[in-house]
């Protein structure tokens, strides 16, 4: 009975603690700096090699689904037989239990990019840019297993040389990391949604791999002054005043592109852009899957250079995110719901409260759920890369600089971490175990938090309320030393120090750089806001020339990667505790031990490195055979009485003209879309008639403007409904997307049903005829 009572009581303070978590918001030196290429358009590296192939590299890249995996390709590392869940499962981003996939709005994707050293092909890297909100510990882990189990010259791929990044999209379904605090808002741990990001990513790099190629690397760099703002200025303007004196923005407006061609005939076959923008366009009542603004912007590049003969088939665009951590797309501002006044600067509240205050994006007015507003952004980011990829021209020079590929990855305990500063070597500091402030409750302007909690977490309201010590003290008091490390951070969540039922958040940590040529990408396992960027590029471009010999190094952040350890600020940044400090989670020095590390093995990034190999470090617990999953899987669909499924419903487009700028839509009787894949494929399409009963298609669920919609109709009866929209591009949508050509259409929906035998069978939905009129 005693052990009974234990059980029950541990139980109900998770129980306890979930319910509470749900609550809460969880969104997610010189003007011109040595690692900062330019702020004009230009390209980076001097004039193009006279040596035939001296500056040639081995350059593959590769794309693959993740919404859901395709079943003509799977084989050992292909476990997943049905698709990622876009229904049904709660989304990743905002830590919104109420945020639950309801279809989707366009397909997300893993991109690969694979460079190597021609001479020497064992040394290589690969640089994943996911359609996902973070990198993650057991997403990597996944992807290396599969990996090694493809054997061949797929052992060149280790711990060492692969990067795994999200563009930090808060539009994707959860229930896929490793750790429990980002599993509570999503029903747990769901291994569908898992494996098929695992398994989209081995088939990205599988066909990045197959297709390398000799092939040249140029970098330029250009602004986008009008696709982000600081939402935390207030921090930002703690950083030193002769620091930000430097520099001309709150926000790093600077968009890098590495750009990919083929030897042979001088093509492009991929572009890896670097841009800090949040992926928090798309807001939180959005229900429907996407990549959010950079899942925009890199369909935008590919689906405009289809035609384009200076692109290569199978060109790749990967826009990957970077300094992200106090950067917000909402670039409008924030303001009171209520009043319509700007929201209080300090702690962004409305009559003390956090829930009120929103950011708004470029075309908030729309009430879309930031659909509008989210493809501006992306759209922004697409015209920029397309401009600097003109500037540069057809002959970019390429980088320069012994062609040098190599990299290095390690795990470092932070619960105790002591070193030196590498700002200030006087200076011995110490990380500390994870622990969330007050603010990290209080949200931000672009989710904002509930109850009394505010982005001020040393003198909120929040912080006198003996209501939520006395739960932080039931789940884990922290010590009278925890509770001095994290000073001036008011601890709410231990979470370091909770096991139970298994690790609550990281301790151990990713520290990885990767070099070709001049260029060092830093791989980021939190989200570095504006200033811990620049001072982290900048340490690494200082130690580069020194240590490596690189007179005028490329330095480029991306992240969250590989183990998402929630925010890194600066130490002035912390001290403020607005979200970012409050979610910052190793304490005031978390960015100086990252640095410290990384600049620690820098110099084994040198070509002729006789350094000891980089030792591993700690290897982090693996949760997915352990973790915890409320989520249900399918048991039956029925159509309704006298219907059968795919069967269209009322009211109907037929014989209805549409013009550009009107949305249509045919209702069908659906299906989970749960039950199965679609082959890298579609649910839904747009055709045109060509002919007599010959159709070709005209958009799939990939095209942003096409949206597929699915809804419980009788949960007791097991009937649902599927509605598929296309709002029609008008002049603003007409990027990338094949223009609208007048004819008659029809909508095409592709599901599948499960029977009472357990049995899935596919069919298909085929709309009535309408005519559009372009």
């Amino acid at each position: 009975m005693a052990r009974f009572g234990i059980v029950v009581c541990l139980l109900s303070v998770f129980l306890g603690t979930v319910f509470v978590l749900q609550q809460f918001a969880n969104p997610g030196f010189s003007r011109h700096p040595r690692w900062f290429a330019s702020t004009r358009m230009s390209s980076r590296s001097g004039p193009t090699s006279t040596k035939e192939d001296g500056d040639a590299y081995l350059l593959g890249v590769g794309k693959a689904d993740v919404t859901g995996m395709p079943l003509v390709e799977q084989n050992a590392y292909y476990r997943n037989e049905q698709s990622r869940p876009v229904v049904e499962v709660p989304f990743m981003g905002y830590a919104y239990s109420e945020q639950i996939g309801s279809g989707l709005r366009q397909r997300i994707y893993s991109r690969a990019f694979i460079v190597g050293d021609r001479k020497k092909p064992e040394n290589r890297f690969v640089y994943i840019v996911l359609d996902t909100a973070a990198g993650d510990t057991a997403i990597r882990d996944g992807v290396l297993r599969g990996l090694a189990e493809l054997g061949g010259d797929y052992e060149h791929y280790g711990q060492h040389n692969v990067a795994v990044t999200g563009t930090h999209s808060h539009a994707g379904p959860g229930a896929w990391l490793n750790y429990l605090i980002p599993q509570i808002s999503t029903k747990g741990f769901d291994k569908q949604s898992y494996q098929a990001i695992v398994d989209g990513t081995i088939l990205s790099i599988k066909r990045a791999h197959e297709a390398m190629v000799p092939g040249r690397l140029s970098f330029a760099t250009s602004k986008i002054d009008d696709g982000n703002i600081n939402r935390s200025p207030f921090a930002y303007l703690n950083n030193p005043a002769d620091e930000r004196a430097r520099y001309d923005s709150d926000t790093d407006k600077t968009f890098s592109m590495l750009r990919f061609d083929r030897l042979e005939d001088k093509k492009t076959i991929g572009v890896l852009t670097f841009y800090s923008v949040h992926g928090t366009s798309l807001y939180r009542n959005n229900t429907l899957v996407a990549g959010d603004n950079k899942g925009v912007a890199a369909i935008l590049f590919e689906q405009t250079v289809r035609d384009d003969q200076r692109f290569a088939k199978g060109f790749v665009a990967g826009f990957s995110q970077s300094s992200v951590g106090d950067v917000s797309p909402n670039i409008l501002g924030a303001f009171c719901e209520d009043t319509g006044l700007p929201c209080k600067f300090d702690d962004s509240t409305c009559n003390g409260k956090s829930e009120l205050c929103h950011g708004r994006g470029p075309f908030f007015r729309e009430q879309d759920e930031g659909a509008k507003s989210c493809f501006e952004i992306g759209r922004r980011q697409y015209f920029a890369a397309k401009k600097l990829y003109d500037k540069m021209g057809q002959n970019a020079a390429s980088i320069q600089g012994p062609s040098v590929v190599s990299s290095f990855h390690t795990f470092q305990d932070f619960s105790n971490y002591t070193f030196n500063s590498p700002f200030d070597q006087s200076r011995e500091l110490t990380t500390c175990s994870a622990a969330l402030g007050f603010g990290f409750a209080g949200g931000t302007t672009d989710g904002p938090g509930y109850f009394d909690f505010t982005q001020n977490g040393t003198d909120s309201p929040s912080t006198k309320n003996p209501v939520w010590k006395i739960a932080r003290d039931i789940l884990h008091p922290p010590t009278p030393q925890q509770t001095e490390c994290h000073k001036p951070k008011k601890i709410l969540l231990d979470v370091g120090e909770l096991t139970f039922p298994y690790q609550w958040t990281p301790n151990i940590v990713d520290i990885q750089v990767l070099r070709v040529g001049p260029v060092l990408i830093v791989v980021s396992s939190g989200e570095a806001t504006t200033m811990a960027g620049r001072r982290w590029k900048a340490a690494i471009a200082q130690s580069a020339t020194r240590k490596l010999n690189i007179p005028d190094p490329i330095v480029l952040l991306g992240g969250p990667a590989n183990t998402y350890v929630h925010y890194i600020t600066t130490e002035e940044e912390y001290h403020i505790q607005r979200y970012e400090g409050a979610s910052t989670l190793h304490g005031p020095f978390t960015l100086a031990a990252h640095v410290n590390v990384a600049l620690t093995y820098l110099p084994h990034l040198a070509g002729d490195s006789t350094s000891p190999p980089v030792p591993p470090g700690p290897s982090p617990q693996i949760n997915t055979d352990r973790s915890l999953s409320f989520i249900t899987g399918v048991v039956l669909d029925t159509p309704p009485i006298g219907k059968s499924f795919g069967d269209v419903l009322a009211p109907s487009p037929e014989g209805k003209t549409f013009r550009p700028g009107d949305t249509v839509f045919t209702s069908f009787v659906g299906a989970n879309p749960r039950n199965n894949l679609r082959l890298e494929g579609t649910y839904a399409t747009v055709e045109r008639e060509i002919g007599k009963n010959k159709w070709e298609v005209a958009r799939d669920d990939a095209d942003w403007n096409l949206t597929y919609h699915w809804g419980r109709k009788s949960p007791g009866l097991a009937t649902s409904e599927v509605t598929i929209e296309w709002l029609i591009e008008d002049d603003y949508y007409s990027v990338g997307t094949k223009k609208t050509k007048s004819g008659t259409y029809r909508m095409v929906y592709y599901g599948d049903a499960k029977g009472a035998d357990g049995k899935i069978r596919a069919f298909k939905g085929i709309g009535p005829r309408f005519t559009v009129s372009a």
